[in-house]
Order: structure tokens, then C-alpha cells, then sequence
């Protein structure tokens, strides 16, 4: 690991209730060759969260809006991996400070609008350098994305044709943090949430077909579905998740790596056993309820002072005790279909986005050559920036991850 800067990862955002996961995951698991820091605007916070994780490393402290600051934490490290959000409000400068200092980013973001703005500023640049800048890399949306990936990437490898369409069913159990909520009041009060509705918003600005098929609309009532004999519902993350897995699939399209003509790609929740109609009809109701909520000044304020506040979140024992299942269902052109299965232990929206976003930032620091696309920069997604190789690490860490085709 020859390298003239003298970290390898700077992990942004660490005192941070996100952040501090990250920390504590860098001194259990990182191997002690990788030379990480940890960086945020508060020096007393950071120094007590280094203290608490008993590891020996590097201070580092810049503001959110502190660009030369930012500038100099960037320029000495291969990668940031930043969990300072919402990172529509705080995270520009760090993006802009990576890509001018030819830094690798990551960051778990679901701020779609935002993403937007970094492709528009910035893809350009970070292209022609090399740079890859690769939001959306915890539980939003590796699963979707990577799965996605693997399994076209299996059809055709296996099958030898093109795969027609994915989808995704979600279960989960766990809990949500402040920051998560932050992220999406500040979507509604921003008014860049009614972006979301574009289905193809993370696509190149030429990509987007003409007309909307309805394989590409967002789910909005609870259904049978016959290919799992399930109950579904729309998941709450599939506006987000969808449009990063379309990304990919754009610029797979881009670089002559196709995931198929006319691909499609969709998620739910899933529900089993007796009542599994009744759940999905509940879920979708209180779903409905929460972003209408959300959407009103006066109940978005009631909401806020309710609901766990930035920099707290659920305890250890919600944390240790969640699980996320992702079963992806793909149909390959000549009518064949291929399972997949993601699934991790550990609250998504903790546990697993720590270990996805850690082992992101990894890849980059330590297995860059290896990674897709000889010198591919540009804002991208987990599947094309990090592939392959994510996938070998997160099975090494733990997580599940299975392909097979179906029987029958």
C-alpha cells in the first residue's frame, strides 16, 4: 500500500451517531495495515469517540462548510467515507473537495434530488480523472443494487441470454435514527421531494426513455403477487433503491456491459403467513399516512419533536436483534428464472449500512485495482463502481449472498 498520502480512509462524520458504528467497526475488523482517521467538526466529540474505541488514530476536524478545510482532509487520504448527513445540506463541500483532490467517496445516502445535483456538477470531471464518488452505499442501496447486479451477472453467465426483468422482495426488522428521519424532513421542507417521482431520476440526462412503461411505475397498492405466492406492498425505499439499480443499468448500457434490452427493474415488501393481506393493506395505509405527515408544515413540526433526533437513535439490543431478507426473482429472455438472496443480521439501517458502507470504502482503499472499469470515475452506483468485489467482502463479512437457478 505504497502511497504518498498518509491515510488510506478518513471516516467523516464519526462522532456522529452513524459514525461512531463506523469507528467501532474500523478498530474490530480492519485490518491494522489500513491507515484510517477519523474527522467531523467537533474535536472534544472525536477525541472521546476515539477514546471509546481504543484505537490509536489521527484527529482530524473541518466544518461541513469549511472548504479549505475540507480540502486539506481530502488531500490526504485515498477515500472519505462520510456519514455527516443530510447530506443535502452537508455534504456538498466534502463532494466538491473530493473531486477536485481526486479523492474516492462513500457515503449512505438516499437523498435521490441531491445525487442529481452531484451528477450534474460533478460526473464529468470525476470521469475524466478517475474518481469514483459511489453515494447510496448502505442499506440504501447495496442490497437492491448489488443483487441486482449479481444476478443479472449470473444469468448471463450461467444461461448464456440476457435477463428481462428483476424484482426484489424486502423483509426486515429493526429501527430508524435521527439522521435518517433528518434526511427526509428536510426533503419535504426543501421541496425537492416531488423529484422523486421520476423513475428514471439518476439516469443520464439523454437515458430516459420517451414514455414510462409500467414495469418502471412505483407500486402503489398491496398485491398478490403469484411469482413468490405472496403478499406485497410498496416498500418505502423503492422510490430511492429503484432509480440507483436504473442508474446502473444506464451506465452498464453506456460502457457496451448491458444488462439486457428493456430491462426492468421493481421491489416490495413482502408478507407471509395468515394475516399476511391485512399486513400489507396496514403497512401501505401507515406508509401513505407518514409521508402525507411528512408533507404538511404543521404535522411535519409535531413529527419532529416526536420522533428520535439527529445524532441518537435505536439502542444495541434493537440493533443486534434486526435482520433485513432481500429475495431478487430474474427472468432470463429464453423464460428461465434465477433466484438470489441477500441477508444480513443487524438492523438495516445500523448494522448492515455500517458494514456495506465500511466495506465499500475498503474496496477502494485497498483492492482498487481489482475493482470494474480500469481507471472507471464519475458519480456512480455500488454496482458499478464496486461489483464483484463488494460482494466477495460482504460475504466475508457475514452477509448471505446466494444465486441459483429455479427449479421447474
Amino acid at each position: 500500500m505504497s502511497n504518498p498520502r498518509p491515510y488510506d480512509v478518513v471516516l467523516y462524520g464519526a462522532s456522529g451517531f452513524t459514525g461512531q458504528q463506523t469507528v467501532e467497526y474500523f478498530a474490530n475488523q480492519v485490518d491494522e495495515q489500513v491507515r484510517w482517521a477519523i474527522a467531523g467538526r467537533n474535536r472534544q466529540k472525536l477525541e472521546q469517540v476515539k477514546a471509546n474505541c481504543s484505537a490509536t488514530v489521527d484527529v482530524l476536524v473541518a466544518d461541513s462548510q469549511d472548504q479549505e478545510g475540507l480540502d486539506t482532509i481530502a488531500e490526504r487520504t485515498q477515500v472519505i467515507l462520510n456519514t455527516a448527513g443530510p447530506f443535502a445540506l452537508y455534504g456538498n463541500a466534502m463532494v466538491d473537495a473530493c473531486v477536485r483532490k481526486q479523492t474516492h467517496y462513500v457515503d449512505i445516502t438516499g437523498e435521490t434530488p441531491w445525487v442529481k445535483s452531484l451528477i450534474q456538477r460533478y460526473h464529468a470531471r470525476a470521469a475524466a480523472d478517475g474518481t469514483r464518488i459511489i453515494p447510496f452505499c448502505g442499506f440504501d442501496s447495496v442490497p437492491s443494487d448489488l443483487g441486482t447486479y449479481l444476478l443479472v451477472r449470473f444469468i448471463q453467465r450461467e444461461l448464456g441470454v440476457s435477463c428481462l426483468q428483476v424484482k426484489a422482495y424486502f423483509q426486515a426488522a429493526g429501527g430508524f435514527n435521527g439522521g435518517t428521519l433528518a434526511s427526509a424532513i428536510n426533503l419535504m421542507q426543501s421541496g425537492q421531494a416531488s423529484q422523486m417521482a421520476d423513475p428514471f431520476l439518476l439516469n443520464p440526462q439523454k437515458d430516459p426513455p420517451s414514455t414510462v412503461s409500467p414495469q418502471s411505475q412505483d407500486p402503489q397498492v398491496p398485491q398478490y403477487d403469484k411469482d413468490v405466492k405472496a403478499w406485497t406492498a410498496p416498500f418505502f425505499m423503492g422510490p430511492v433503491n429503484t432509480r440507483v439499480v436504473r442508474r446502473s443499468c444506464a451506465l452498464f448500457d453506456q460502457w457496451q456491459e448491458s444488462y439486457g434490452v428493456h430491462f426492468a427493474y421493481q421491489e416490495y415488501l413482502k408478507f407471509n403467513g395468515p394475516l399476511a393481506s391485512l399486513s400489507a393493506l396496514g403497512t401501505t395505509l401507515a406508509t401513505g399516512l407518514f409521508g402525507l405527515a411528512l408533507s404538511q408544515g404543521w404535522t411535519r413540526t409535531l413529527l419532529q419533536s416526536r420522533l428520535p433526533q439527529p445524532g441518537s437513535g435505536p439502542s444495541t439490543q434493537v440493533m443486534d436483534e434486526g435482520w433485513f431478507r432481500c429475495e431478487l426473482m430474474g427472468q432470463a429472455t429464453n423464460g428461465q428464472r434465477v433466484h438470489g438472496l441477500i441477508q444480513n443480521q443487524g438492523d438495516p439501517g445500523n448494522r448492515s449500512t455500517v458494514k456495506f458502507l465500511c466495506e465499500s470504502a475498503l474496496c477502494l482503499a485497498t483492492q482498487l485495482e481489482q475493482l470494474p472499469g480500469k481507471n472507471r470515475g464519475g458519480v456512480l452506483t455500488p454496482a458499478t463502481g464496486l461489483g464483484d468485489v463488494l460482494a466477495e467482502r460482504l460475504r466475508r463479512a457475514g452477509t448471505t449472498i446466494e444465486l441459483a437457478v429455479s427449479e421447474g
